[in-house]
């Protein structure tokens, strides 16, 4: 398999990412994108919002994160923090 490219610019990566099927969710420190899978699964994936990114020391399966289900109120709580 092909090695992820050192220091490639933010933009390249969401390119190539958004061909492999994942869309920007959210922006902020870090970028948010999720894929759904032919089974209707998501696959979501975390990378930090630099403007260059290295995949060895950034791209991480699913499996390293804990995913939650937050309240309604949890989640207006986070989109209202400065």
């Amino acid at each position: 398999m092909p090695r992820f490219p050192a220091d490639a610019p933010r933009d390249k990566v969401l390119k190539a990412l958004a061909i492999l099927g994942f869309r920007l969710i959210r922006e902020g420190n870090h970028l948010a994108l999720e894929r759904t899978n032919e089974d209707g699964s998501k696959t979501p994936l975390t990378l930090p919002n630099h403007r260059t990114l290295t995949g060895g020391d950034y791209l991480y399966p699913a499996e390293h994160f804990v995913l939650l289900d937050l309240p309604a109120a949890a989640q207006d709580a986070l989109r209202h923090t400065a």
